[in-house]
């Protein structure tokens, strides 16, 4: 993802990165060409006339208007749900990691118990992000588990289940040392089973895509609509239709191109999820906790963008 900090009105015209312009703009050439066709037909330069009413381009003008509205409410749903999902993660992980540090009692566990506690919670969120991504999750694991547990970890098809799995027997093993009574045990197992359903949140949402049947009615739609609109400008604009129909189709393409991108919000796209940023502020925040030193979290506000 590529994070900006607020733009002025004129930078913001100008902006590239992070726009869905550059793919945009061998499509956008294709209806110039087609433009031109038209003013060339209707300026009989070509032996063939073709020449359209601009009420049927009304018509079905609104109604798409109203189409791509409702595919981009679809697709922001997703990508709204599942930036609270991992708002959810990090409230949780902060909830987990403050109840090892205060809800044991008779100065049980130890330090090194609690610390290898926070480095499971810090690396859970890298391995549900390279679960989501489709991605090798090693290079993270290692940095931060002892060996044995890495490669358990990695033998798991599901990784971030195990890691789950791993904290409730961490959980348990403090209650054979009576370090937790029925309250405490209840208390994690409330965040747990809440990480859990954020883990299935996420899952869901990346298993899930909207129905292609729906998706290609909408794209075949705005192609055709931007393909033909030339032929029913150019009686009443004449020479100017290559600009309006250009601009035209950038608002229509870029609603669907936008809609496509952040359907998938867990993607590696301009416009999908800063994973990688909410990982390290989650790390950050957990180890904030044992007065560690902190992970650098990228910020917007230090650079004209950051990519994630």
């Amino acid at each position: 993802m590529i994070v900006r900090p607020h733009l002025h009105w004129f930078r913001m015209l100008l902006a590239w990165r992070g726009s869905v312009l550059p793919q945009l703009l061998p499509r956008l050439f294709l209806i110039f060409l087609i433009s031109l066709g038209a003013v060339a037909v209707h300026d009989h330069v070509l032996k063939i006339t073709i020449s359209l009413s601009t009420a049927p381009f009304s018509l079905i003008g609104i109604a798409l208007a109203v189409f791509l509205g409702f595919r981009n409410n679809a697709s922001y749903d997703r990508y709204w749900e599942a930036r609270k999902l991992w708002g959810e993660l990090l409230n949780d992980t902060r909830s987990l990691a403050r109840q090892a540090l205060t809800l044991p009692r008779n100065g049980t566990p130890s330090a090194e118990e609690v610390r290898e506690l926070m480095q499971v919670l810090c690396t859970l969120p890298h391995a549900l992000r390279h679960q989501l991504r489709h991605s090798d999750p090693r290079a993270d694991l290692a940095a931060r588990l002892p060996a044995a547990l890495v490669e358990r970890v990695m033998a798991s098809r599901y990784r971030p289940a195990t890691l789950m799995m791993w904290l409730g027997e961490w959980v348990q093993r403090r209650v054979r040392e009576e370090a937790l009574d029925g309250w405490g045990v209840l208390a994690f197992d409330r965040n747990l089973d809440t990480l859990s359903d954020v883990i299935g949140g996420c899952e869901r949402i990346a298993s899930t895509p909207l129905p292609f049947a729906y998706s290609v009615m909408i794209h075949r739609t705005v192609y055709f609509f931007c393909a033909t609109l030339p032929f029913g400008l150019v009686d009443s604009i004449g020479i100017f239709t290559p600009v309006f129909s250009v601009f035209v189709a950038y608002a229509f393409m870029a609603h669907e191109a936008i809609a496509s991108q952040i359907e998938d919000p867990f993607g590696t796209e301009d416009n999908d999820l800063a994973l990688n940023t909410m990982c390290a502020a989650i790390e950050d925040a957990t180890r904030d906790l044992l007065a560690e030193p902190g992970v650098e979290v990228a910020s917007a506000t230090q650079r004209d963008f950051v990519l994630d």
